[in-house]
């Protein structure tokens, strides 16, 4: 079956200004804005093929995240349809997932679990995952909020790449760690590419983007500007910023 396809999806979602009762009576006692519509995505149409690396690029606002989410099934279009087959990995908000009075280890199978994994499944992992996240028995053990940003991620990333994914979402998140940690990272998206895992990458670095990604998809403002070839994608994309 097709991984991914998109046929005339639309989102849209409101901003509510107002935080309290008391606020929302004196916008209303003062004809205020209470809030606002925002039509996140437009009719988009596509399709995203088993094995596929595909490169989502855009201007902050443009709707890339937006479509991440839908894939991961953590929104629901508001009109049309989308069809999504296989096991998806989103690394996106990672470790939204885990709470922070468990330990690293604790999160492991909390995060294995809500990834899709079993529980012998994670046991079979938890080796390679704390391994590959470079945190020691002391930190392992130790509850998640006395981590760092940095330690936190790792491990995140670390669950979240061990979850046996069919359908890789990745945003921006090769930023994480340092830059030996980095370049694993980038070392394990092509290991998942050899693997014909059907990838889908955002990124606001082009050369990232081009390095990885033979084709592209170029949001603008919701819409799909251009759907094809790399090179020519990101071109259209640098004219126009």
């Amino acid at each position: 079956m097709t991984p991914i396809v998109f046929d005339k999806v639309d989102k849209e979602y409101f901003i509510h200004y107002q935080k309290t009762l008391k606020e929302l009576a004196q916008a209303i006692l003062n004809r205020g804005k209470i809030r606002e519509k925002i039509h996140a995505l437009k009719n988009i149409s596509l399709t995203i093929n088993k094995g596929e690396t595909i490169g989502i690029i855009g201007r902050n606002g443009a709707g890339k995240s937006t479509m991440l989410k839908l894939i991961a099934g953590v929104s629901q279009p508001t009109r049309g349809e989308l069809s999504v087959n296989g096991r998806v990995s989103p690394l996106i908000e990672l470790g939204s997932g885990f709470h922070p009075e468990l330990t690293g280890r604790e999160n492991i199978f909390l995060n294995g679990v809500i990834l899709g994994l079993t529980e012998k499944e994670v046991k079979d992992s938890y080796k390679e995952i704390v391994t590959f996240s470079e945190l020691n028995d002391t930190f392992i053990h130790m509850p998640v909020k006395q981590y760092s940003s940095g330690m936190f991620m790792r491990l995140a990333f670390s669950v979240a790449i061990h979850s046996k994914p069919e359908i890789l979402l990745v945003d921006e998140i090769l930023a994480v760690g340092d830059t030996n940690f980095q370049e694993k990272c980038l070392r394990k998206m092509e290991e998942f590419k050899k693997k014909g895992i059907t990838i889908i990458f955002v990124s606001h670095s082009m050369q990232m983007i081009q390095h990885f990604c033979p084709r592209v998809v170029y949001l603008k403002n919701g819409e799909v500007q251009y759907d094809g070839e790399t090179k020519k994608g990101v071109e259209l994309y640098s004219k126009e910023s």
